[in-house]
């Protein structure tokens, strides 16, 4: 009996220390659903703002409007910190392509990031090239001065997509991801690098020195989506401006349209297109930025709670989805704690970061800087390291919150089981022991800090990573749920009275995908 009762005291404790503060999420709930403001925040990113290319100049005005809505919301501490030498600064500023021959046709297209654009506007013969070994690339040596090339194989389209949609979450799938908990397996190692293949930039390389005027590209398989990136070999020169000023001028097309085109060369009938393109490459090396805001704690203001989001994007579109949701749900998260007069026991930091789509440079700079990674001796682990709580993101677009990761770390079951209760009614319900990767929250999980992505539904219509990811894509009443659920979560994280629990081990060499 003496030893049921110890249990039970011991069970009793443990719910006690992760409680529900109803009354606060009361008011949560009604500000964010009553008084919502996320619809005008994400209207403005997209409309208003555009694409934020990182270190672009969209992405310094729209990082001067944040720092502005941050004062506004009534934050302290704003800064915007530089993280490290992000090269020159690209901007597309004008771009058109048209088929003029055989037939005349709008296309739908973008300039890839980090190439020059064109002088004037050209007149120009388009060739396909299928080239995949260096015995290839002798096949149209002396053929191609001052063509435009189709550089890539026809997409196929996924139509499947459009046939049967994109379909939520369902209850059993929910079931399937709470009842895995086992960590993924490791990642094997990369295969070897056949030499013969020719890459990207060997190719890009072979076409200005045979005098290409404009290399032609289509990876997506979407219907009328253009996905395309930055030019190969940006990376690897850090976004240089001799690499990009001497570089060929790369355009992405829409599937539909680029397949036309290659139908109607391999009939052997000529096409011409009509294509100009202006871009503006900063003149100055230059370092990429975070902005950062606060909500000043009490009696432990000096441990740290942080919630944000990527606030970069590629540059087709202002990329509504991936990752604007993301950066309007974490503002109204903030908005909505400092309109409900919380007061924190630890401070409360929001991230908006760039870098992400490069390889999430921004988040993982700043950890490096302000915390440290212990299991990484060329970084150490810093003053600020012990005082850390937790870190929570969104990047898995704009659908509605159905629970969170516990990134291989059960020490936070109990507090994420209790704190989701007051979600039941908005379907916040699942937990997924798993560890999952490829955003902002990797940074910290690496570095042995307690750091979660929430579980979301999936969306059909959106278009991350295209021209297709606008305002009308987004399901506003998805991310009012989001924004309300993590002000809760930031708030009860803030107010335990020990941090919250982390990993006993970490496998820094497990890499996550």
């Amino acid at each position: 009996m003496k030893k049921i009762l110890i249990c039970l005291s011991a069970f009793l404790i443990g719910q006690e220390k992760y409680d529900v503060d109803w009354e606060t999420v009361a008011k949560i709930r009604e500000e964010g659903f009553q008084r919502s403001e996320i619809s005008n925040t994400l209207s403005y990113m997209t409309d208003v703002l555009g694409a934020r290319l990182t270190n672009s100049e969209d992405m310094r005005r729209a990082q001067d409007w944040a720092v502005k809505e941050m004062k506004r919301i009534g934050l302290t501490n704003i800064e915007i910190e530089p993280f490290m030498d992000y090269g020159y600064s690209w901007d597309n500023q004008y771009f058109s392509i048209h088929m003029i021959e055989p037939d005349y046709q709008t296309m739908v297209g973008y300039p890839i990031a980090h190439t020059p654009g064109i002088n004037g506007r050209q007149k120009l013969t388009v060739v396909r090239t299928q080239i995949k070994t260096k015995a290839d690339l002798e096949k149209y040596r002396g053929k191609l001065r001052g063509k435009a090339i189709l550089a890539t194989p026809p997409p196929k389209i996924d139509q499947e997509r459009y046939r049967n949609g994109t379909p939520r979450y369902t209850d059993e799938q929910l079931k399937e991801i709470s009842e895995k908990p086992f960590p993924k397996a490791p990642r094997g190692p990369r295969p070897p690098v056949n030499p013969d293949l020719v890459s990207s930039e060997e190719r890009n390389t072979f076409f200005k020195n045979e005098g290409v005027s404009v290399i032609l590209e289509s990876k997506s398989g979407w219907i009328a989506a253009v996905r395309g990136f930055a030019r190969p070999g940006a990376k690897k020169d850090k976004w240089d401006r001799k690499g990009t000023v001497e570089h060929l001028p790369i355009v992405a097309i829409t599937p539909e349209h680029y397949n036309r085109m290659i139908r109607i060369v391999d009939r052997d009938i000529q096409v011409k297109i009509e294509v100009e393109i202006k871009t503006k490459i900063g003149k100055n090396r230059r370092k990429a930025r975070n902005v950062l805001g606060e909500i000043v704690g009490s009696d432990k203001k000096d441990e740290i709670v942080m919630l944000g989001a990527h606030f970069d994007t590629w540059h087709a579109s202002p990329n509504a989805s991936d990752n604007t949701s993301g950066v309007a749900v974490m503002l109204e998260a903030m908005r909505i704690l400092k309109a409900v007069n919380i007061q924190p026991r630890r401070t409360i930091r929001i991230a908006l970061w760039s870098g992400e789509e490069q390889g999430l440079h921004g988040s993982r700079e700043y950890v490096n800087k302000h915390f440290g990674n212990p299991n990484d001796p060329e970084v150490g682990q810093k003053d600020g390291y012990e005082n850390f709580s937790a870190y929570f993101n969104q990047d898995y677009g704009p659908g509605q919150y159905r629970g969170i990761y516990l990134q291989d770390n059960e020490h936070v079951r109990k507090a994420f089981t209790s704190w989701m209760k007051p979600f039941d009614d908005l379907g916040m319900t699942t937990i997924g022991s798993q560890s999952v990767g490829s955003t902002d929250h990797i940074p910290f999980d690496r570095a042995g800090l307690p750091a979660f992505q929430f579980l979301q539904d999936r969306v059909g219509g959106t278009g991350g990573h295209t021209n297709l990811d606008f305002y009308d894509t987004i399901p506003i009443e998805d991310i009012k749920k989001n924004a309300v659920i993590v002000a809760s979560f930031i708030y009860h994280t803030a107010m335990l009275d020990e941090p919250l629990p982390r990993k006993l081990k970490l496998n820094v060499n497990r890499r996550i995908k």
